[in-house]
């Protein structure tokens, strides 16, 4: 009998594999899909609200309701507990960057994380709180402002006199009420931020990452990072407390962090640039150098940076210099080389003019020459360099650590790198191929003025996701003649089907994309 990746997932639950509680983001992929198929990875079930709780977009999630369903659980079943502040106390993502909710019902939902704590006391919780970004979500309602605001945003805290002009320009365009209500939100987001401490400070969460969103080396978000700062500093919660870029990817660096904790092993990770330039340079929608989100992301994924190869249980390389001449060549050899000598490998293809948000052509095309995909621990590249990083560092720590401590019998083993084969699989179909090159036909064909964000009717979003199924079979069976071919296809029988998208938020900035292996 054929097995697939969940058929082999539903027998482990025979096995004690680790139950995880997850109240994502929003229900966008990489917020909820990606956390739990990394889950399989380490072979841990990663539990969350039905999704008609989650939202959609500018519908928020039903925040009472969901606690109602925290509630109902018996959550002692439970090895860890992972919690999007954002979720639990306004919705949604979206929502954290308007003031539908209250400051006082903000804090009063989340109340909850003490009574999950007082229910289940020996429960880690993580838990993710972002810090607001600079612009206001494009939702097809605020375009004649939301440019304007954006750069008031970036500029207003400046102190020369070319800025202060400006900005008394742009107060004079946006709509008062508009500007009040931004400030307004911002001050309610800090003060959730500053409650997540000290709720850290009490014992109530085990760990916290205040991540930041889409941001810039200048802009009022700084004033709030630096009281953030402050305040762990005055409490000495370093160690526990990590404040750094990035918002999507947050729920897969914690649930890493939750494997690592539980399996008590700690990973050793050795960087690997594609240029020294590159470290100390600041990459597009961040506010920190690109060295400093890696180390970040690999402190909070449970693993450690080290510094010699003979340390290290991965081997990240960082590309982040696509538009180089001769870099992709060079690089995508050494890593092949790499590969070639058995070497641990991940790989981070970072977009550093932030004008794709996917992975570069003549990258991808040469590591498929080199036939490293099958062979790479694993691989990601999508929107920003936080996300990329966020997606790769704690989909390699997981598989690590499955390595290491879940890979007990040759069922076990084979279950770890069936789940691993499909995240790297899912990595190149979504990162590559979709957001690449099918997005831009699909924003072509359907999408007014080709942009992503456009949200589209619901019958031209039924015909976009046909024409997008359409292209991405036509890739998935190239990349799976190279992927399946050679010495890992004779020992792995295994080929994806059943393929299909879809766009959840009716846009084409995040696709849902879902295969098996059989």
């Amino acid at each position: 009998m054929a097995l697939c990746l969940s058929d082999l997932f539903v027998l482990n639950a025979a096995n004690k594999q680790s139950k995880v509680l997850l109240i994502p983001l929003d229900s966008r992929p990489p917020c909820l899909q990606f956390v739990q198929k990394i889950g399989q990875i380490g072979q841990a079930q990663v539990v969350a609200p039905p999704d008609d709780l989650l939202g959609k977009f500018t519908i928020p999630g039903q925040c009472d309701k969901i606690i109602e369903w925290i509630n109902s659980l018996n959550l002692k079943e439970y090895d860890a507990m992972i919690v999007s502040m954002d979720m639990i106390t306004y919705g949604s993502l979206v929502e954290s960057r308007v003031l539908h909710v209250g400051a006082e019902k903000a804090l009063q939902r989340l109340e909850v994380l003490r009574y999950i704590k007082k229910k289940a006391p020996n429960l880690p919780i993580y838990v993710e709180s972002i810090v607001m970004r600079l612009a206001p979500t494009a939702d097809g309602k605020n375009e004649s402002y939301r440019v304007q605001l954006a750069e008031w945003a970036e500029i207003s805290a400046e102190t020369d006199d070319s800025s202060k002009a400006r900005t008394a320009e742009l107060e004079k365009m946006i709509p008062a009420n508009v500007l009040a209500d931004y400030k307004m939100t911002r001050e309610r987001d800090l003060l959730i931020n500053l409650k997540s401490i000290d709720l850290v400070q009490e014992g109530v969460i085990d760990y916290l990452i205040l991540g930041q969103d889409d941001s810039a080396p200048r802009g009022v978000h700084l004033a709030d990072r630096t009281k953030l700062h402050d305040k762990v500093s005055q409490l000495n919660l370093s160690s526990r407390v990590s404040i750094q870029s990035g918002t999507d990817d947050v729920s897969m660096l914690l649930l890493a962090k939750a494997i690592t904790d539980h399996h008590q092993y700690v990973p050793g990770i050795k960087v690997v640039y594609d240029s020294e330039s590159i470290i100390q340079r600041v990459m597009p929608f961040e506010d920190e150098p690109l060295c400093k989100i890696v180390s970040d992301d690999i402190k909070s994924s449970g693993a450690k940076e080290v510094s010699e190869e003979s340390d290290a249980d991965l081997i990240l390389y960082v590309f982040a210099s696509r538009h180089e001449k001769g870099a992709t060549d060079a690089f995508a050899t050494r890593i092949a080389k790499a590969v070639d000598i058995g070497l641990p490998v991940l790989v981070a293809d970072i977009d550093p003019k932030g004008d794709v948000q996917g992975s570069d052509s003549a990258f991808s095309e040469a590591l498929m020459a080199h036939q490293v995909f099958p062979r790479l621990y694993g691989y990601a590249s999508w929107n920003t360099a936080s996300n990329t990083l966020g997606t790769v560092i704690p989909q390699g720590t997981v598989y690590a650590v499955a390595k290491k401590s879940l890979a007990k019998d040759n069922q076990a083993k084979k279950r770890i790198e069936i789940a691993n084969h499909w995240f790297k699989i899912h990595r190149a179909l979504d990162d590559f191929y979709f957001h690449n090159l099918v997005r831009a036909q699909v924003n072509q064909k359907y999408c007014k003025s080709g942009l992503s964000s456009i949200i589209l009717s619901d019958e031209d979003r039924t015909k976009a996701e046909s024409f997008a199924l359409q292209l991405m079979q036509s890739h998935l069976d190239v990349f799976s003649s190279n992927y399946f071919n050679g010495e890992f296809g004779k020992s792995f029988n295994l080929r994806p089907n059943n393929l299909m998208i879809t766009l959840p938020w009716n846009r084409t900035f995040e696709a849902f994309v879902d295969f098996q292996l059989k």
